[in-house]
């Protein structure tokens, strides 16, 4: 059974940083891809950013030159750097699994999720 679980959010200002983590079990995330997704109150879950098994990354635009995602194989943990955070990054961000090595914007292309870690920028 796979489960990831994501932990790092919280409440934090305009220019901050926070760090989130994605935790596995049940699959190796160093041979899988592993995106970063978010959802705001009324929009839809949108791509943020993925790391592949070769540690290929992609960003979405509003999100390049502020976040970073990198992976620790040994702890199984994948993480999203986020720095000089802005009021519309404030959602819930979720972390999911897809069995593929191309890493997809689609969320629907996942095979799974986890329970979602809210963040907040205050402005």
């Amino acid at each position: 059974q796979v489960q990831l679980v994501e932990s790092g959010g919280g409440l934090v200002q305009a220019g901050g940083s926070l760090r989130l983590s994605c935790a596995a079990s049940g699959r190796t995330l160093s041979s899988s891809t592993t995106g970063w997704f978010r959802q705001a109150p009324g929009k839809e879950r949108e791509f943020v950013s993925g790391i592949n098994w070769s540690g290929t990354t992609n960003y979405a635009d509003a999100v390049k030159g502020r976040f970073t995602i990198s992976r620790d194989n040994a702890k199984n943990t994948v993480y999203l750097q986020m720095n000089s955070l802005k009021p519309e990054d404030t959602a819930v961000y979720y972390c999911a699994l897809r069995e593929y090595t191309h890493i997809s914007y689609s969320a629907g292309t996942y095979d799974y999720w986890g329970q979602g870690t809210q963040v907040t920028v205050s402005s």
